[in-house]
């Protein structure tokens, strides 16, 4: 296995916005560390979107609880070796045994015993376990007075020739939970990717009401105006009366549309603050200002399918449902080996030693003292109905895992037509709703010119300005939904953290090895 995944937690989210990447044609604010780090005091916080990306990465809690995911699930590929660690085993005893008199002697029979014994073990993924352990002890059962001293050194070696032969199936377990770890590598790649994307739409849904609130409050100083000049113009008789709550109605709208977009601004505030977690207390009343303003980017949008390719290439789903397969694989191996029966070879020497006292025993290994056992070991269940039963289950989940992939890969690419769809409709927008905001300046200079001239009506030129007040909002929103739609694509795509400049260890590199 590769060493950055031996080496968790893999991924700080290894966050290297540096300014180069940060700066690339599609990330229009590049990163600024004076900015930086007075967004870190407790006052108000200036940032731009490379910023608030950094510091959600460095200081969001829910990315924070995801991190542990992978160093937790690795976990299990250490408790999978743990099968194959030697194991030292060492025991001592002492035995007294009283009995009935024997007819020949005048007392009880009393039999004494003491044994010790240390062995190694150890099983290795070919099915081989090898057992290595000496021991001594000594009885006086069967022996007139005291019995010898005994020490024997022996080693066992078997081997499973059906069920439980061969790497493939010793090792299933434990690829199964290398498997596991990289799948949660792409689980949270996946949530980097998803959080990223969360920030950047509210960093333009913040800068998109921070704009709002200028628009209508030029749209109602306006109205004021128009208000201020109507009565003005009744107190001289130009007007009649009948004029003023036309505009003194406009004059409310506007006033109550002010009411909404605060909220919206402190809203969409709170909302980008929970993301970015600055550090420090009472960060909730902190103020927010964007340093830059939305603009649009000047970037390149290939062809779908360019984004097809790469999204069924680099989504986390994409890869984690291939790796389900592979672990659907394991589990095949590992079940059709369970359909064999149990046939063990065993082989069993030793060398024993007997004398009057310990040493003496240990001296006495080199005699021709010895024994030797060999065997096989056969165990057939006559039904075996569990092993199929899970045989048929590990087959039918392969087939799901691939049929599951087959339907993903679907939906991924119409995930990314769609995106890519949106797009273009939103860059479109861009410039018919310029073109809409222009004409409704015009017409307000127009309807203007006719009230002040009688040829035109307060209802009219409210009408107007109204219009021309959507027609600004819906210009700027078509900026931010162009530069979310660009977010969407890049996510979808499954490069959306490339593009921000933050590496990650790739999975698809890691091996089995």
């Amino acid at each position: 296995m590769s060493d950055h995944l031996r080496a968790l937690p893999f991924w700080l989210l290894i966050v290297s916005l540096v300014s180069s990447a940060v700066a690339a044609a599609d990330t229009p604010f590049p990163l600024a560390p004076s900015v930086v780090n007075s967004a870190r005091t407790a006052g108000a916080m200036e940032v731009t979107l490379a910023e608030a990306i950094l510091m959600t990465l460095e200081n969001n809690r829910s990315l924070a609880v995801q991190r542990l995911t992978p160093a937790m699930v690795q976990s299990f590929e250490e408790e999978a070796r743990a099968a194959f660690d030697p194991v030292l085993s060492a025991g001592a005893a002492i035995q007294r045994t009283e009995g009935p008199r024997p007819p020949d002697l005048d007392d009880k029979q009393v039999n004494k015993a003491h044994e010790g014994f240390i062995a190694l073990d150890t099983y290795f993924p070919t099915g081989t376990g090898v057992a290595v352990e000496a021991s001594a002890g000594r009885t006086d059962a069967g022996w007139p007075g005291d019995g010898p001293h005994v020490s024997r050194l022996g080693v066992t070696v078997s081997q499973f020739l059906l069920q439980g032969f061969g790497r493939p199936v010793n090792l299933a377990r434990l690829r199964q939970a290398q498997v596991q770890t990289r799948i949660s590598i792409y689980e949270l790649q996946g949530f980097g990717e998803a959080l990223v994307a969360q920030v950047e739409h509210a960093y333009w849904d913040y800068a998109l009401s921070l704009r709002q609130i200028e628009i209508v409050r030029e749209s109602l100083k306006l109205a004021e105006q128009q208000l201020a000049d109507t009565r003005a113009m009744i107190d001289v008789g130009a007007l009649a009366q009948a004029e003023l709550p036309a505009v003194q109605a406009e004059v409310a709208r506007q006033r109550q549309g002010l009411i909404d977009v605060k909220n919206a601004v402190a809203t969409n505030r709170l909302r980008l603050l929970h993301l970015v977690n600055p550090p420090g207390r009472q960060w909730w009343d902190r103020e927010v200002t964007l340093a830059h303003p939305p603009v649009i980017p000047q970037v390149f949008i290939d062809g779908a399918s360019v984004y097809v390719d790469e999204g069924l290439r680099r989504r986390p789903e994409v890869n984690q449902a291939h790796l389900e397969i592979n672990r659907g694989e394991l589990e095949v191996v590992q079940t059709r080996n369970g359909l064999l029966p149990r046939l063990e070879l065993f082989v069993n020497l030793g060398k024993s030693g007997y004398a009057g006292s310990f040493g003496g025993a240990f001296s006495d290994l080199d005699s021709d003292h010895y024994d030797a056992r060999v065997g096989v070991a056969l165990e057939y269940p006559l039904v075996n109905r569990g092993a199929k039963a899970r045989y048929r289950r590990a087959r039918l989940g392969r087939e799901q895992a691939e049929k599951a992939l087959d339907n993903l890969r679907q939906l991924v690419e119409m995930d990314i037509r769609i995106a890519h769809l949106e797009v273009n409709r939103t860059r479109e927008q861009i410039s018919a709703s310029g073109a809409t905001r222009q004409w409704q300046e015009e017409k307000l200079r127009i309807e203007t010119e006719k009230f002040r001239v009688g040829r035109s009506t307060n209802l009219l030129v409210a009408q107007a300005q109204q219009d021309l007040l959507v027609s600004r909002i819906d210009e700027v929103r078509a900026v931010v939904d162009y530069l979310k739609s660009l977010t969407d694509l890049y996510r979808s795509a499954g490069t959306l953290l490339e593009r921000r400049g933050i590496e990650m260890p790739s999975s698809a590199e890691a091996d089995f090895n």
